[in-house]
């Protein structure tokens, strides 16, 4: 999911392993002759990669804000839907707008 929200950040090799690694499902050996280059070469590449999104998700939270929406918005569909009480519905709206 992080590549999801930070790829744009990546260099196109960056973004190319890691494509055909988790999307295409490419093994490293499949990635190491493609490229022409060594398994090892690949690994360290989508291990690195993979740090530095965990680095900008710790940096910037984009993925947990994400998450905290999607929850608060099914718990205020579920609100509504139920014909819950005004106040507990503000009171879900007043955290989504907190999260940013």
């Amino acid at each position: 999911m992080l590549y999801d929200f930070y790829h744009e950040l990546l260099t196109n090799k960056q973004k190319e392993y890691m494509e055909l690694y988790y999307r295409e499902d490419y093994s490293l050996g499949e990635i190491s002759n493609l490229r022409d280059v060594s398994r090892q070469a690949v690994y360290d590449n989508i291990k690195r990669t993979e740090q530095l999104l965990h680095s900008y998700e710790e940096k910037l939270h984009l993925y947990e804000k994400f998450m905290k929406r999607n929850q608060l918005l099914t718990t205020l569909q579920q609100l509504i839907i139920n014909g819950s009480d005004t106040t507990e519905i503000v009171k879900v709206m007043d955290k989504l707008q907190k999260i940013d």
